[in-house]
Order: structure tokens, then C-alpha cells, then sequence
């Protein structure tokens, strides 16, 4: 990579003339003509005419050695967004052809990415970063070379702009460039963006480097003498490079595994390039017969390949003074692909079958837009896209010797869908290494994993939906059930509305409540009610994204019932004249009308011990709230219901205790997903000697559940005794009184 700066174009010729490949330097000359009089005028926070970046940028991607058309793009890839009073696609597709206008507007609609910010413009840009990629991937390649350029500037930008590049650098397009193969980019850009996010651990490890390579500056050399004399003797035709590993490689090692500077073994290494893959092998055994190896430190990536294309083989040995090294050996069509990944794939290779195999490569890209397609969450989007670009990868075979990379902590369900999606659909179990295993271990590399399937098998779990590690398996199970289980979704879906809807404390009718669903199904572009349960029911849309709507609707539609009315100041209840106490098998005493039926209100769920106050309502005898109940609070405010409330109060014995009534208590239990969850709670409470009249569980979209609980209860200490031990077991989150 080249990295003077200049605002002429001589040094990118003189870089596409030491390729010794066909460039229309005519075009090129043009592109730069024309952004040179686009950019004049304009500078950058360093100080320097503007026209030196896009220059710059285009010498890098000569460095990859990419065609004519991505060097013109890469000379007026700010042309649109930064001079759009000069200039615009249409232009740009005159003046240089339609392919050059395609990779601008690529590089155009990739705008600065905000690692720290959640919201969907980020998620949005990232989808349209990756659907460029998609569609053309030199759009990726001149970004990357954009971006390092950048990086290398940075230091121009005031402190807040730094850091906040630094990072989406470091989070975004470094991991990128990993995805791709194209280690020299991700190095760069490892290493600038870490002198700016943490300048004194980076000053750090760069101090221990320097002072570890002057006490050893002639180790290197001696091993180079050695292993060429080597070499040449077996009539082996080779290069050889030696490097320090990278500041920020180091750096990774010592602060994220909490190593010592002196327990990184591969601070030296060795590349030896040959010309043949046999060579490779003969090479790596020469190697071993003149230096002791480390065990486990051998890694063949020729027979098993990095999924972004790389091939080598590694080892680590120790030299005669001690001094262990890294030994990598390939070829230099497996060097080139090293250095350069898929953008030296695409430079070198041509043709149908080729198409097919670059294709291949970027399978995840298209992977990752179906994906997007399904599950309209943003945040599933942006897990998937943690999973499945930016995460180290386990490799496992199939016990035909087939290998599969899946990200690291997938586990055998993740496995069974990247073989096949039938084969997930028809899955019954597991084995790894010849041995049976849960469907939800997780694989270690080099495992050998069958999956046990049956013609007889219904299909994949809901459960699997929380299992599954990588974003394929779980858009392929959301597929299954989006087309097999539509029935089911349908009700799934109700029940997490319904459940939603009872959290705002909100009384409404049938009709009331289909209203809310329509206005809410028709803001989410879903065509009917149905639709918009199903989507619920198979996963395709969480709570968690429609909940914030749907409480809205359910403010506005949704007028407040007899227990709560309009707004007003509240007023004074009144003590109706005692007639007569009325005690009623409920233990409820009701200063009033005499022979009225009394019923315990959901909302707030009184029990003895609680201070209540009693509701007449119309046909169904009295209504018992807590004092402090929300209804309670709203409805005293309309003087129209003044003469409805009624004193009450809990029998003494039953308050205290000492009677043997037995009240329902509700209670919500908010728990993670952890085998035996439930079998704990029970446990608790048969420990307490509490019964249990009804439960059940309810899944919910970030993958929780909520426990309805309805157990026996004497009185409000007696529920707080129970609050208390259940709030006590590990995995539960939150307890809230009363179902609706």
C-alpha cells in the first residue's frame, strides 16, 4: 500500500504501470480531471486540498490491482455526496459508463456508521451497506480503501470524531475485511484504530515490542540463514518473510485472554512461500526436524480451509536459544488470496465457474439480506449480523469428511440446518465423535457430527427459536413455521397480544380490541389481523418492536371503563349511613346495603392485610379494591361515582391471620430461559407449603417468559413471605401482582 498522499495523479500511473496490466489510463486520467474540478476548493481538517484523498484512495486500490472502473469510482466516490450542486449520477453514468456510476452510488448510500447508536438509521445503513455488497463486491473493496485512508488521517479530527471512528473502524469494517480474506487491510486497521481508542496500551505493547526485538535483533537472521541453507539443499525453489506480530494482535492476547507479553509465542514468525502444495508439506517437514515443535500449535488451513478463502500451514517450534517462533508455509497463489482475500480472487480469476465459486465465498452476504427479509427486527438483524460476520468460526466435519465452518458457540441444531434445511426439519438428535449428545451442545472444532434424523419427525420446537446460535437456522425455523403452522401462529400471536395488552392494566371490549390490532397490523404493511398474529406466532416479529405502538393505541382507543374515568379532581367518599355490618363468606365486611355479593377486582388483586374500599357496580354485587389500586386513584376524580364507593374493611381474624380462609393470589413471574426454571418455583412453594391452583408459561419475544401464577394465600405478609422466596431463585427477574 502506498501511502504518500498527493494531489496529482503521477504516482497512481506509476502504480498501474508496475502492474504490468492493461488500465485505460485515458479514463482514469479523465475521472481525475474531473473530480480534481468537482473538489476545487475544498479541503480536508488536515489542511489539504480535498482532491488528495479520493487520489489517495484510488492509489490503494491500484494497489489490489482491481479493474479500471473501480479506480474511476474510487476517484469520484465523494462526487455526489460532497458536490451535488456540480454534479449527480446521471452525470456520472454519462461521462463514464453505467458500471463507474453503480460502484459511486454503492460507495454514496454507505454513509458514516454509528457503532454506539441502537437505533434503526444505523441498522438501516449497515442492511445498505451489505445489499451494496451484494450487488457489486468492489463496492466493499474501494470503501475498505476509503475508510483505511481515513484511519491514517484521523489524527486531523478532533478527539470525539477520533474515537467515534476509531470505533465502528474497529467494530464494523476491520471484521469486514477479515470476512473477506483481506488481512493487510485488517491489520492496518486494527492497529490505527487502537492507538486512538486506548493511545496508552497501545504505547504499551509497541514499548515491550521494541525493547523484546533489540534484545533478539539477530534471531531472525540466523533463522532466515538456517532454514534457506535447508531449503536450498532439498532443491526447494522459496521465499522468505519475516514480521512481528502486530501491536494490536499482541494487544488482544494479553489484555483479552490475560496473558503475559512473555506468553505469546508467536511474537515471531516465519513465512516460507514456495511454488507447489507438496512443497508446502515437504517444507513443514523439514522445519520439524531442525526445531522442536509445541504441541497443539499445528494447524493445517490447506486441507481445511478459512471460510474467507485462506490457506496456509501453521506451526510454532523453538529455536536452539530457546526462543519459540511461528512457521507459515503456502504457495504464492495461497499468499496472494492471504494478503488480498476474495479482491484477490476477483482480481485473478475470470469466467462462469470462477463466478460460481467467488459466489460461493459471499453466500453469507445473500445469507444475511434473506435474513434481513424475515425477521424486520432490528435488533435481530444486528445480533445476526455479530453471529455471522463478526465472530470467530468452529470447524466440524460430517462423518464423510465434509467440513462446515459455523460461528463459534453454535451448536448441533445449528449444525443440522447449515447441512440442509430438510435435514434440521427432520432432525431427532445427535451424535458427536460417535457418541449421542444434547441437541444444544455446542461444537468444539474438529468434531465429528451426525445428525439422527426421521421421516416420522413433526418438525422443529418453538423451543429451538431460543437454542439456535447462527442467523440461517433460525430464518429457517421461522420459515417452517410461517408455512406449516400457520393455525397455531395465529394463536400464539393473540396470546402474546393479549398478555401485552393486560400489562397496560387496560379493560376493553371484543371490539375494542380488534380495532387496535387492525390500526396496529396496518402500520407493521401487514395485509389482515391474522397476518400480523402469525408473523408474532412464527417469530418473524417480536413484542418488543410492537409494544410501544400498541400501548399507544390502547391510550386512545381504548376509553377507560366504570373503575376508571375522566379527569378531575377527586373527591371525598362518602360514609354512607351504617345500617348494618354485612360480613360475607369472603371475610369482607361492607358498611351498606345489605345482601350484596361481593368479588375481589384482578387489577389489583386485595388481600388481608391490604386497605380496600368496595365498588358498586351494576349486576354484579360489590367490587373489592386496594385503596392505593390505579382504577381506584382515576375513578375518585369523577364526582358522578362518589356515591358508589363504599367503606370496607377485612374481618379481624381474617386480616391478622388467624382464620383458615385461604385466598387466590396473582402473581407475574419474569424468569430467564434456564432448564429447571419452573421445577425450582414448584419446589419453593411445596417447601412453603403453598397451593397451587393454576399456572402457565408464556414465552416472550427477547426470549424470557413470564410465569402466571395463581397460588393460595392467608394474607398480605403470607404474600410477601412468598414474593420473598421466589424473588430469592436464580434466573427470576422481575414479580408483579396480579395478571391484568
Amino acid at each position: 500500500m502506498n501511502d504518500t498522499v498527493h494531489t496529482d495523479i503521477s504516482g497512481l500511473l506509476e502504480i498501474l504501470k508496475k502492474t504490468e496490466k492493461k488500465y485505460d489510463l485515458e479514463k482514469i486520467t479523465s475521472a481525475y480531471e474531473y473530480a480534481k474540478e468537482l473538489h476545487e476548493g475544498q479541503f480536508r481538517a488536515s489542511g489539504e486540498a480535498y482532491i488528495s484523498h479520493p487520489v489517495t484512495v484510488a492509489e490503494i486500490v491500484a494497489g489490489l490491482e482491481l479493474d479500471t472502473d473501480s479506480i474511476c469510482a474510487a476517484l469520484l466516490h465523494d462526487a455526489v455526496e460532497d458536490c451535488s450542486d456540480k454534479t449527480n449520477l446521471k452525470e456520472i453514468e454519462k461521462k463514464f459508463g453505467a458500471p463507474v456510476a453503480m460502484l459511486v452510488d454503492g460507495l454514496t448510500k454507505i454513509v458514516t456508521l454509528h457503532v454506539e447508536d441502537k437505533e434503526e438509521v444505523h441498522i438501516e445503513t449497515l442492511r445498505k451497506m451489505l445489499l451494496a455488497m451484494s450487488r457489486d463486491i468492489r463496492v466493499i473493496f474501494i470503501k475498505l480503501c476509503d475508510r483505511l485512508h481515513n484511519m491514517r488521517t484521523l489524527a486531523a479530527k478532533p478527539d470525539p470524531k477520533r474515537r467515534l471512528t476509531a470505533l465502528e473502524t474497529m467494530h464494523v469494517y476491520a471484521p469486514l475485511a477479515h470476512r473477506l480474506g483481506m488481512q493487510r487491510i485488517k491489520l492496518e486497521l486494527e492497529n490505527l484504530s487502537l492507538q486512538f481508542l486506548d493511545p496508552i496500551g497501545y504505547e504499551e505493547v509497541r514499548q515491550h515490542i521494541n525493547d523484546k526485538y533489540g534484545e533478539n535483533q539477530n534471531f531472525m537472521e540466523r533463522i532466515h540463514a538456517e532454514v534457506g541453507k535447508r531449503m536450498e539443499e532439498n532443491d526447494i525453489h522459496y521465499t522468505l518473510e519475516g514480521r512481528i506480530k502486530s501491536v494490536y494482535s499482541i494487544y488482544k492476547k494479553m489484555y483479552n485472554q490475560n496473558k503475559s507479553f512473555d506468553q505469546i509465542y508467536d511474537f515471531y514468525a516465519l513465512r516460507i512461500i514456495v511454488d507447489t502444495e507438496l512443497e508446502c508439506y515437504t517444507a513443514l517437514g523439514l522445519i520439524h526436524e531442525m526445531y522442536n515443535s509445541i504441541p497443539g500449535r499445528f494447524k493445517d488451513y490447506i486441507s481445511t480451509p478459512k471460510p474467507n478463502m485462506y490457506r496456509s500451514l501453521h506451526t510454532t517450534v523453538i529455536g536452539r536459544d530457546g526462543i519459540p517462533f511461528e512457521v507459515q508455509i503456502r504457495t504464492w497463489d495461497m499468499h496472494h488470496i492471504a494478503e488480498y482475500g476474495v479482491a484477490a480472487h476477483w482480481k485473478y480469476k475470470s469466467g462462469a465457474s470462477s463466478k460460481e465459486e467467488l459466489d460461493k465465498r459471499l453466500e453469507w452476504i445473500a445469507r444475511l439480506i434473506e435474513t434481513e427479509d424475515e425477521q424486520r427486527d432490528p435488533e435481530e438483524f444486528m445480533n445476526a449480523l455479530k453471529t455471522d460476520i463478526f465472530h470467530d468460526e468452529v470447524f466440524v466435519f460430517t462423518p464423510k469428511g465434509d467440513v462446515f465452518a459455523l460461528p463459534n458457540g453454535a451448536n448441533v441444531i445449528d449444525f443440522a440446518y447449515a447441512v440442509h434445511s430438510k435435514v434440521g426439519e427432520r432432525m431427532i438428535g445427535g451424535k458427536i465423535n460417535g457418541m449421542i449428545v444434547p441437541i444444544d451442545r455446542v461444537l468444539k472444532n474438529g468434531e465429528i457430527v451426525e445428525i439422527l434424523t426421521s421421516s416420522s419427525s413433526k418438525g422443529p420446537s418453538r423451543d429451538w427459536l431460543n437454542i439456535v446460535k447462527t442467523s440461517a437456522a433460525r430464518s429457517k425455523i421461522r420459515a417452517w413455521f410461517k408455512k406449516e403452522k400457520r393455525a397455531d401462529n395465529i394463536v400464539v400471536g393473540k396470546a402474546a397480544v393479549e398478555s401485552e395488552i393486560k400489562r397496560y392494566r387496560k379493560s376493553c371490549t371484543e371490539a375494542q380490541k380488534e380495532e387496535v390490532v387492525a390500526t396496529i397490523s396496518a402500520h407493521f404493511g401487514f395485509n389482515s389481523p391474522d397476518d400480523f398474529y402469525n408473523a408474532i406466532g412464527y417469530g418473524g416479529l417480536s413484542v418488543t418492536k410492537f409494544a410501544k405502538r400498541l400501548q399507544d393505541e390502547c391510550e386512545r382507543l381504548i376509553k377507560p371503563d366504570v373503575e376508571s374515568v375522566a379527569e378531575a379532581e377527586p373527591v371525598p367518599i362518602p360514609i354512607a349511613a351504617k345500617v348494618k355490618n354485612i360480613k360475607s363468606d369472603s371475610g369482607i365486611v361492607v358498611d351498606g346495603e345489605g345482601g350484596c355479593m361481593v368479588k375481589f377486582a384482578k387489577c389489583c388483586n386485595p388481600l388481608p392485610g391490604d386497605s380496600v374500599i368496595g365498588f358498586v357496580t351494576k349486576g354484579f354485587g360489590i367490587s373489592i379494591h386496594k385503596m392505593d389500586c390505579p382504577n381506584v386513584v382515576q375513578s375518585r376524580k369523577s364526582p358522578e361515582n362518589a356515591e358508589r364507593w363504599k367503606e370496607a374493611h377485612w374481618e379481624g381474624s381474617v386480616e391478622s391471620g388467624r382464620s383458615n380462609s385461604v385466598y387466590e393470589a396473582l402473581l407475574q413471574i419474569y424468569v430467564d430461559d434456564r432448564i429447571g426454571m419452573l421445577a425450582d418455583i414448584t419446589a419453593a412453594l411445596a417447601d412453603m407449603r403453598v397451593s397451587i391452583l393454576q399456572i402457565n408459561v408464556a414465552a416472550r419475544a427477547d426470549e424470557t417468559y413470564v410465569v402466571n401464577l395463581k397460588v393460595g394465600c392467608r394474607n398480605i405478609d403470607h404474600y410477601n413471605s412468598i414474593v420473598s422466596r421466589l424473588r430469592g431463585l436464580r434466573g427470576v427477574d422481575n414479580i408483579l401482582r396480579g395478571f391484568s
